[in-house]
């Protein structure tokens, strides 16, 4: 489309009077340019020398008046909170105070923390610095932090008109943000949601007519999936966990008709394991019973004890292998409905493990114990063929989403999976607040880091294993130095340097990057123009640097 460099022009003449025009064929030097500085995240000051606990506030990536701030008080030594309870003061010791609290475990990690969730109403407060002194109690501990607030009027104008809207389908009630990717593709998401259901409920013989409920948020949270009594499914254009919307929506869909059906103790391995089965994979489609004999081949296999046991805090890909293959093989050996009625009879022993559930359970119904099972199911995966590709793409998927969570527990901690900062969708609806799920970490670094996984999980996708495993080695050479010079990130690996370049000439523009694809000396990056609307420029290597312009379509 030729018109596009005039649209472009206008958009951006009208959203930042100063940027530089672009149109088809113009330049621009990314030797000359500077990143448009975004608004930072606001990380709270010590105000006294190493206090024993780590405080983040929510939302995420920067604090604004009007908004309800959350706290995490999180102890840098669980021995520390035995019987301590927590108070904050707001401003002064006469101002608005908060707690006390108590610390207990937090997400599915049962991390011990204090959570004050929305304590903080800042709607009357004046934009600036602020402090809050933190007390313990009995142990006499204290210390202050200062935070900013940022006036209400400089929000970025998406959020400031985002609000909660939801659209009904056969199956679902979809609650979504207006503004967002999934506003936008909003007809498509609910006729996935309508396929998926019928698929599962299909699968499952359920006779299941209660409305589902699916929150789709703006933020990646955990690997993009959740469920509870509703589901939770992260949607967006720069998902750097690569999540699949149908996959992850099949996935969390198994979660909640197979808990209609009940059961006494249904283990977390079976539950996860059920999942994996049903949809053929677990982030992508896969054939899961060559993956887990992949694993032996990598010497990367879990004993199913520990696991039974201790799943979730397992290495997570190899977990969700693992289970979804075991109940692959045992539909195999003993057949659907020896397996479900197995899966329905498990139940609670005194010793609380699930390993010594399933123990009985296995005894009851097919007279072997775990011990055999696993014998049995590993005596099978060595009857199947090494394949090279499928080690190969085991061996990196295991390596990316290891580099993913690194990348999250050092600059996105509140999408860390076993300690993710999610609030129910019903609370979050009740109150209006869309702030928690659209704000979250974009520094430079941010969006370098997201921009190099999202390509790394596309060519992992299409089997171009050596960039790929050139896109992880990237990154982390990235975050090495995230952790020991930060001043020197944007230098910490040549490929690092070419995506940072590229970001700053897309940003000194006024686009946003979702994605981008570098080769050697060109490539591509999708972007947002305005808003939401999704455009692909070309990206090019001069003598003078990275050059873009607008991609004639």
């Amino acid at each position: 489309m030729r018109r596009i460099g005039v649209i472009i022009s206008l958009l951006l003449a009208g959203c930042q009077a100063a940027a530089p025009v672009l149109t088809p064929g113009a330049t621009h030097d990314s030797k000359t340019s500077t990143a448009v500085q975004q608004p930072s995240p606001i990380h709270p000051q010590n105000t006294n020398p190493e206090p024993p606990f780590e405080v983040r506030l929510h939302p995420d990536g920067g604090l604004y008046v009007g908004d309800l701030v959350s706290i995490e008080i999180i102890p840098w030594d669980d021995q520390t909170v035995a019987d301590l309870n927590v108070v904050v003061h707001a401003d002064s010791p006469d101002g608005p105070h908060f707690g006390p609290f108590e610390f207990s475990p937090f997400g599915i990690g049962g991390r011990l923390q204090a959570t004050l969730q929305w304590v903080w109403d800042t709607s009357e407060l004046a934009p600036g610095i602020h402090t809050l002194t933190f007390s313990t109690s009995p142990e006499e501990i204290t210390w202050s932090q200062t935070i900013e607030l940022l006036p209400e009027e400089t929000l970025p104008p998406l959020e400031s008109q985002a609000v909660w809207t939801t659209t009904n389908t056969e199956c679902c009630m979809i609650h979504y943000i207006t503004g967002t990717a999934s506003a936008r593709d909003i007809h498509a998401l609910a006729l996935e949601a309508d396929s998926q259901a019928a698929t599962t409920i299909d699968q499952l013989g359920v006779d299941f007519s209660e409305t589902i409920e699916i929150t789709l948020m703006p933020r990646l949270i955990g690997h993009g999936g959740f469920a509870g009594q509703e589901i939770y499914i992260s949607y967006l254009d720069r998902n750097y966990a690569g999540s699949s919307y149908p996959i992850v929506l099949h996935h969390e869909m198994v979660h909640i008709l197979d808990d209609s059906l009940g059961g006494d103790l249904r283990p977390t391995l079976f539950v996860e394991g059920l999942a994996v089965f049903l949809v053929g994979g677990h982030f992508k489609i896969e054939t899961l019973l060559l993956r887990a004999a992949a694993l032996f081949d990598l010497d990367w296999d879990l004993p199913l004890i520990p696991l039974c046991d201790n799943f979730y805090p397992s290495q997570h890909e190899i977990g969700y292998i693992m289970a979804g293959a075991l109940t692959h093989f045992m539909v195999l050996k003993f057949g659907w409905e020896a397996f479900v009625d197995f899966y329905r009879d498990i139940h609670y022993t005194a010793t609380g493990k699930q390993s010594d559930a399933i123990n009985e359970a296995l005894m009851i119904h097919f007279d072997i114990q775990l011990e055999d099972l696993e014998a049995q199911f590993v005596d099978f995966l060595n009857l199947l063929p090494s394949e090279e590709q499928v080690t190969a793409d085991v061996r990196l998927t295991i390596k990316f989403y290891d580099t993913v969570r690194r990348y999250q527990q050092l600059l996105d901690p509140s999408a860390y999976y076993l300690s993710a900062w999610l609030i129910w969708g019903d609370q979050l609806r009740e109150r209006g607040v869309v702030a928690d799920l659209i704000r979250h970490p974009h520094d430079r670094i941010n969006l370098l880091i997201e921009t190099m996984l999202v390509n790394a999980e596309r060519l992992l996708d299409t089997g171009d294993y050596t960039r790929t495993e050139r896109h992880i080695a990237a990154v982390n050479a990235v975050l090495d130095v995230v952790e020991t010079n930060p001043e020197a990130v944007f230098n910490a690996h040549p490929l690092a340097k070419d995506y940072a370049e590229v970001i700053s000439v897309l940003t000194e523009v006024g686009f946003t990057p979702q994605e981008i694809s570098l080769f050697e000396d060109s490539g591509k990056a999708l972007v947002y123009l305005i808003s939401n609307d999704l455009i692909t420029v070309d990206v090019t290597r001069t003598s003078s640097g990275w050059i873009i312009t607008a991609n004639e379509q």
